[in-house]
């Protein structure tokens, strides 16, 4: 049924870009905007995982440059039963994280410097397993290519505004049939952003925090980033407003309309269903399984080697 459910709002953004196409361009426009979606699926499906690691400014990093993390990101792997997912890093203070990829075994998962200077070990692995649920859960796919499609929508809209407004009223909007669509063409995207993203937000939270065994490092982990997520800008989140859903937390600060526009569940909302996991499961805390590795502590910290003076630039060294 989730998956009935996604093809449907995936169905309707298409259906939202031709509609738009159909404003500016008539039949012809509607055409030429089914064919562009098409070719957008198509090149989403095997490349949006790199457009989307490109746009934010992500570099990989291996057990050489960030042993920690690594070795932290295999664990969880190993515990879901998933291949080892290329490990990402963005040099941003914000804390956040997202993971990408067409399906598990061309997945990729991409955390902030700020989130592995901010969160400590168990909020951290609190947060991979989260992303990695959503590896498991093959939802990566669809909301890479919602982002795709959405923001498509939104510069879809813009062009109308420059080419649809000085169309008859035959064969286009007219100024203020191009001023409405530019306006609500990206609001109708962004709901079905929502739509797609919020149920899948709560499964994520529930898988991640069974993965660890703790969910109030998650709770936790979620407290610390949407409070700093309103605080400490992220402006590659700025300028790529449809990529806002793939985070964990809403990466765009001054957010006070959650429940109305927001892409993500309400972090309180998270928390409380966090707090009745943990009552049901207990919170044994997140360590080494006979076979895991250990994580011993480095004067490097968890994601890279250290300063200039070598001080330690991480939460675990």
């Amino acid at each position: 049924m989730n998956c009935l459910r996604t093809a449907i709002l995936l169905a309707g953004l298409t259906a939202l870009f031709m509609g738009v196409g159909y404003l500016i361009g008539g039949g012809s426009g509607a055409v030429i905007a089914l064919l562009v979606a098409a070719v957008m699926n198509l090149a989403s499906y095997w490349n949006a995982d790199k457009l989307v690691l490109a746009m934010h400014d992500a570099h990989e990093v291996d057990e050489t440059t960030a042993p920690e993390l690594v070795h932290l990101v295999q664990d969880l792997a190993r515990r879901d039963g998933l291949p080892m997912p290329r490990v990402y890093l963005m040099d941003n203070p914000q804390p956040n994280a997202f993971a990408t990829g067409r399906n598990p075994e061309h997945a990729a998962v991409a955390v902030t410097s700020g989130l592995l200077q901010m969160l400590s070990r168990e909020e951290i692995a609190g947060v991979l397993a989260h992303e990695l649920a959503h590896v498991r859960n093959h939802d990566t796919l669809t909301m890479t290519i919602t982002a795709t499609i959405a923001g498509a929508i939104s510069m879809l809209a813009q062009f109308g505004l420059f080419f649809g407004g000085s169309r008859d009223n035959n064969s286009g909007l007219g100024v203020i049939g191009t001023l409405a669509m530019v306006i609500l063409a990206p609001i109708a995207a962004m709901i079905v952003q929502m739509a797609i993203s919020r149920t899948r937000e709560y499964a994520a939270d529930e898988l991640g925090a069974r993965t660890t065994g703790q969910p109030d490092a998650l709770a936790s982990a979620l407290a610390k980033i949407s409070a700093a997520a309103q605080t400490i800008e992220n402006p590659t989140a700025e300028r790529t407003l449809a990529t806002a859903h793939l985070f964990i937390v809403n990466p765009l600060t001054g957010q006070r309309m959650d429940n109305l526009f927001s892409t993500h569940p309400s972090t309180e909302n998270r928390i409380a269903a966090l707090a009745r996991l943990a009552a049901e499961i207990g919170s044994g805390g997140y360590g080494p399984r006979p076979s895991a590795p250990a994580y011993p502590r480095r004067p490097a910290g968890p994601w890279g080697s250290p300063g200039a003076r070598g001080e330690n630039r991480g939460p675990w060294g």
